[in-house]
């Protein structure tokens, strides 16, 4: 019984509600007036199901402009790569004098050093 119930209570409790509250409320559907218990079930249904589609239409929104925002960011890290690649390739006669230095200390740090092939003297 402690199983079933949260379940009785909270249909006692809609059913407090239905009675309370759908007295007074009234449908138009087609050109016929519902009121009653049915009208404020049939209300209550509409904006439920109007709620759950807005909720869908969000959703689906928000994914479709994730994919054209994330679109849009792959095209723009493209261009600068593009840009930065034709910008290195503009500069790069007038970075020859600096180069040229830099590639020659890089050469002489990088050479394998002279190993001395002494023997250690023996006692």
């Amino acid at each position: 019984m402690k199983k079933y119930a949260p379940y009785i209570i909270l249909f006692l409790f809609a059913a407090l509600l239905f009675n309370s509250w759908g007295n007074d409320m009234t449908v138009h559907f087609d050109g016929d007036e519902i009121d009653g218990p049915l009208g404020w079930m049939l209300a209550t249904l509409f904006a439920g199901g109007g709620a759950l589609l807005a909720l869908f239409i969000t959703i689906m929104v928000g994914v479709l402009l994730a994919v054209v925002f994330a679109g849009v960011g792959v095209m723009l890290l493209g261009s600068l790569g593009i840009g930065a690649i034709v910008l290195a390739l503009a500069i790069s006669p007038l970075l020859l004098p600096l180069v040229i230095p830099v590639a020659l200390v890089w050469y002489l740090v990088s050479r394998p050093r002279k190993v001395s092939l002494e023997k250690p003297a023996s006692a």
